[in-house]
């Protein structure tokens, strides 16, 4: 198969524009240095359950491109080193990072937690792709800085 997605040498990340995500991205990045490989930051977005067919004039789509693109800038600055490919997908984010995971050499989430006991457990995305990805998966639980040092 000549699918891009099979190679090696991609990291995997999923950037929903929240500060676990951000964090989750500077640490792929960080990652890829030291392994020469390529961050690929994931957003997945779906039409809210409220849309039909009368609602025009906003493009879901571009603005999930835009929510990444700021997301990365703000995580990794105008400087940063390595390439970072932008992927954005319809679709829902487990199954969609799930599905760009495939041949990667790892695959990087955020965690949300709120604190106490609810800290110690994964969001519904980091839960499922801890589960049933291919590849190992990394949680970043707290600010990048403080799980690299």
């Amino acid at each position: 198969m000549n699918d891009q997605r099979e190679s090696t040498g991609r990291i995997v990340v999923g950037v929903d524009g929240s500060e676990p995500s951000k964090a989750a991205l500077r640490w792929a990045a960080r990652q890829a240095e030291l392994t020469g490989a390529v961050v690929e930051a994931v957003t997945a977005w779906e039409y809210p359950s409220f849309y039909g067919w009368g609602a025009t004039g906003f493009d879901f789509g571009d603005n999930a491109g835009a929510v990444l693109t700021q997301a990365i800038d703000e995580a990794l600055g105008p400087d940063r080193g390595g390439e970072v490919r932008q992927v954005v997908v319809c679709g829902n984010p487990a199954a969609v990072l799930l599905d760009a995971s495939r041949g990667a050499e790892l695959l990087v989430v955020g965690s949300r937690g709120h604190g106490g006991f609810t800290e110690a457990l994964l969001g519904s995305v980091g839960q499922h792709v801890v589960q049933h990805a291919d590849c190992p998966v990394v949680v970043i639980r707290g600010p990048a800085d403080a799980t690299h040092g």
